[in-house]
Order: C-alpha cells, then structure tokens, then sequence
C-alpha cells in the first residue's frame, strides 16, 4: 500500500513537473512580442520577480538537507529560476531607465533574502524536521505572493474589460499546476505544498473565468484600435479620410 501510494506520488510528481514547466515556459509568447516591438510596454515584471523567489525558496525546501526525498520538488524549481531570470534580463533589456533600476534593486534585494535565509537554517536548526517547518512557513507565504501576484494584472482587466495584458497561456498553466501540485501534496500529506497550491488553483480559476468574460470585448477594443491605426495611416500618407467629391 505503502509502495503504491510511493508510485502513484511519483507518477503525479512527474506530471506536475512537466505542467510546472509549460507554466514557467508559457510567457515566450509575450516576450516574443516584447522582443518584436523593442519594448515590454504594460507588461508587469512582477509576477516574474514573485516566481524566482517563490523559485528559489522551494530549491532550498527541497534539497535533502533541509526536507529528504523531494527531488522533484527542487528540480523543477530550479530549473524554474533559471527561466525567470532570463525573462527578468529580457525586461531589463527592453524597460525604460526607471522601470530598469527598479528591477536590478529588487533582484539584488531577492539574492540577499535567500543568501540571510540559507545561512542560518542551515548551520543554526540541526534537524530536518526544523528545517523543513522553517523553510516550508516561508514557501507557503512566497507561494501565495506568486499566485497573488497576477492580481494587479486581473484589476487592469476588471476596468478595461480587456485580457490583453493578461495572456491565457499563464493562466491556463498556474491553473492546471496549482491542481497537479494540490494532489502530489495530499500523497501524503504536506501542507507546506498543499495549501499554496490549493490557493493557487483559485488563483488560476478565477484568471480563466476573466478570461471567458472579456475575451469578446477584448477583440472588439483590438479590432477597433487596428482600424483606427489603419485610418490614421490612410490620412497620413495624403488620402482624404472621405472619398465622396462634391461639385
């Protein structure tokens, strides 16, 4: 029984890790398009800036020192930091000088959070038991602020009736990866990666049903901008905006 439920923990595991990958991968899409345009324009960085801590915490959760036999939990989340700092430097690559300073600021100030927290936990607390209390407190509350973090996004949607800077991709996945993780956790029970998890499906639930609600307009709002962008571009190159001639 014991070997099987060892298994079948294994089996969801792997599932999670490969659905925490397209989460991690899912805003390619949208650098793609910063890349394009030379800019990030309302693109927030803060969900990245969330995710490379919540990253790099759940590393150290996961490494045998500190909570044994969680290999898959630090695998996935370092190669999870590896990705949001490339996206990270993106940023900073095509963010104004402000936007910028602001982004080098709190990376420096997240590397020395995790350096302050590394150190005593794992020369002050001798047991993994201890260790793992510490470390997996914080996870849970870096989980959170991960799955919070789209909120500002999901306010920009309420008062522009538009998913535009909210890109289905990511939603899809921190749905479908809050899920997979809610059920590792209950395989047995760890409710340093339960609860977070659970919180972070409602997150990614609560994103989709945005999405469904102002997926029309949204088009409607783009559709509308092109025209205008087109008319804008007919006037400028000297066509009269209206054909009909008089005598």
């Amino acid at each position: 029984m014991v070997a099987s439920m060892e298994a079948a923990r294994n089996a969801i595991g792997v599932v999670g890790n490969i659905i925490a990958l397209f989460l991690f991968l899912s805003p390619v899409p949208t650098f793609i398009q910063i890349c394009k345009k030379g800019a990030v324009e309302q693109y927030s960085a803060a969900p990245y800036l969330a995710t490379l801590t919540n990253c790099m915490i759940w590393v150290l959760y996961g490494i045998p020192w500190v909570h044994p036999n969680s290999t898959l939990v630090w695998t996935i989340n370092g190669t999870g930091t590896l990705i949001e700092l490339v996206f990270i430097t993106l940023f900073l690559i095509y963010s104004e000088k402000k936007k910028r300073l602001r982004l080098v600021v709190v990376v420096v100030l997240e590397i020395i959070f995790m350096v302050a927290l590394t150190v005593p936990v794992l020369t002050v607390l001798k047991t993994t038991e201890r260790r793992s209390m510490v470390v997996g407190t914080i996870c849970i509350l870096f989980n959170i602020m991960m799955y919070a973090s789209p909120l500002s996004v999901m306010k920009i949607v309420m008062r522009t009736k538009s998913v535009e800077y909210m890109p289905f991709c990511l939603s899809l996945a921190s749905f479908a990866n809050g899920v997979a993780w809610t059920i590792y956790a209950l395989l047995p029970f760890d409710p340093f990666i339960c609860i977070p998890n659970g919180l972070g499906t409602l997150s990614g639930l609560a994103q989709l049903i945005l999405y469904a609600t102002y997926y029309k307009s949204t088009k409607r709002q783009i559709e509308a901008r092109q025209a205008a962008q087109k008319e804008a571009e007919l006037v400028g190159n000297g066509h009269p905006k209206n054909h009909n001639i008089s005598v």
